[in-house]
């Protein structure tokens, strides 16, 4: 990143030329951009699916499919907030996973 000499603005790429936005001053030299270079030279990054790194709590709680005594929950405000939160659960047995809710 190059800077102006007259006044210490950032150069920045006009039409045919790089130039100061604060004190107009121009120039017709080459002038190299390293936040370009930089974004270009990114690197592949994994993304990690949300359902992968679920921390929920568990509760017991009877799952109406398998039967199975555990449950993971959560809640979230899905009303108006003077009234109560609704209650998500989850089966925790991998084969069943049923997601249901309890309007308390």
């Amino acid at each position: 990143m190059k800077f102006c000499p007259k006044c210490g603005g950032v150069l920045v790429k006009k039409k045919k030329n790089f130039g100061c936005v604060r004190c107009n001053y121009s120039t017709k030299e080459k002038v190299e951009i390293n936040a370009v270079e930089k974004i270009k030279e990114r690197k592949t990054v994994a993304v990690v699916k949300k359902e992968d790194t679920q921390t929920l709590p568990i509760t017991t709680e009877t799952c109406a499919k398998c039967k199975n005594k555990e449950a993971y929950f959560w809640t979230v405000q899905t009303r108006s907030g003077d009234e109560a939160e609704t209650k998500f659960f989850k089966c925790t047995n991998p084969k069943c996973e049923h997601t249901w809710r309890d309007y308390s």
